[in-house]
């Protein structure tokens, strides 16, 4: 049996035999477009890719055969990567709450020699991160940061954060049922910081490595934070709250001022924050926001090189102004609207240092319909790009 290849760099080349060829062995031949082991081999692991957590696999993928090579090696653990992506943004809530990503983040420092820390309910107000626990104190699980570090202190340092919020029903201004219904994946950010710091570490990249994911739920209860509210962050900035389903960039100010307490080289973020990005960029797109021009280019040209598509958005910032509060330094809501990708993005610059190169994904961390290798549900979006700009 015989399938062809046009384009030799494309790694979903091969990706939609594994599940439509008859249950066997195949291999690469010789001769027409050369496809790479390296690619073959991504491609094809991510094509073999279901879902089995709740439900049997449909059926069992064809195998495909190559040679052992560092190349190889490494592309399957990249893919790896992208399945704990899927799989941590497929399970529901009920089974991927704080505590379950604090034992994933916990496995990930054990199986690479990473020291892990976390604060939990009451502990991150005694150790300042009052904006988390703001958020998160509602939920009957109790609000976390989770914290890995990893590599030699000689080397510069990388810090990764990650929105960690496991279920997002708006808070008290909640959302509506279809809103909801993906809310699941408000976590999506977590699971992509945890990802990217595990290729960081199993490719023993010249960092010192942090890792940082603030994990809650924005619940309803009695002791749920209100709209009007003023939340005290770590840095000292006071936050008017003017939508209590913005959350996820008041748990992220809390991250990100921590992370920049120890002046990072790099810092980068990822959220599935805004649903402005999608209605600006659609579903495969993640929205990319830099204060650095380097920084920038380095991930848009990593974007194009390995096909992990990236959309770079301005960090405009004459729309500060649609942020201002009357009470407190920042809301977080902007007025009327308007680029509210941008002003999320906005809001989280203010926790950054001017001087600290920083980038953000918006991304949605999940694919509305089914494509080769890309099966309809959680996904990794932006993930290869930042790892290739890091390398």
């Amino acid at each position: 049996m015989l399938a062809g290849v046009r384009d030799a760099d494309d790694p979903w080349a091969l990706a939609s035999l594994p599940l439509k060829l008859p249950p066997g062995r195949y291999g690469l031949g010789k001769g027409g477009v050369a496809l790479g082991d390296d690619t073959a081999a991504f491609g094809w692991a991510l094509g073999s890719y279901q879902f089995t957590r709740y439900k049997k696999a449909r059926r069992k993928p064809a195998d495909l055969q190559l040679g052992a090579s560092a190349k190889v090696a490494q592309a399957l653990g990249l893919a790896e990567a992208v399945k704990l992506v899927r799989d941590l943004v497929n399970t529901p809530a009920e089974d991927m709450g704080p505590a379950d990503l604090a034992d994933i983040v916990r496995e990930q420092a054990e199986l690479f020699g990473a020291e892990f820390d976390e604060w939990v309910g009451e502990e991150l107000l005694a150790q300042n991160f009052p904006a988390i626990h703001a958020v998160g104190r509602a939920a009957a699980r109790e609000p976390r940061l989770l914290e890995l570090n990893w590599g030699n202190a000689k080397h510069p340092r990388l810090a990764i954060v990650g929105k960690g919020v496991c279920f997002d029903t708006g808070g008290l201004d909640i959302k509506g049922a279809e809103g909801m219904r993906l809310m699941k994946k408000d976590m999506g950010g977590a699971a992509h910081a945890i990802a990217l710091a595990r290729l960081v570490m199993q490719r023993k990249l010249p960092y010192r490595l942090q890792l940082l994911v603030p994990a809650v739920e924005n619940a309803i209860s009695g002791n749920a934070y209100r709209p009007g509210d003023v939340v005290r962050t770590r840095k000292g900035l006071h936050v008017e709250i003017g939508n209590t389903d913005a959350e996820g960039r008041v748990v992220l100010a809390d991250a990100l001022a921590y992370a920049a307490e120890d002046e990072p080289k790099v810092m980068i973020d990822f959220a599935t924050l805004t649903g402005a990005a999608r209605v600006a960029l659609g579903p495969e797109l993640p929205a990319l926001f830099a204060n650095d021009e380097k920084l920038a280019a380095k991930l848009l040209a990593a974007a194009v090189k390995v096909e992990d598509p990236v959309w770079r958005m301005p960090l405009w910032r004459g729309y500060r102004r649609l942020f201002d509060s009357d009470v407190a330094d920042i809301n977080n809501s902007g007025k009327g609207g308007f680029a509210g990708a941008i002003v999320a993005a906005l809001f989280l610059e203010r926790f950054v240092p001017e001087a600290t190169p920083w980038a953000h994904f918006d991304t949605f961390a999940w694919n509305d319909i089914s494509r080769p290798g890309r099966p309809a549900g959680g996904d990794a979006m932006g993930l290869r790009a930042a790892l290739a700009a890091l390398e």
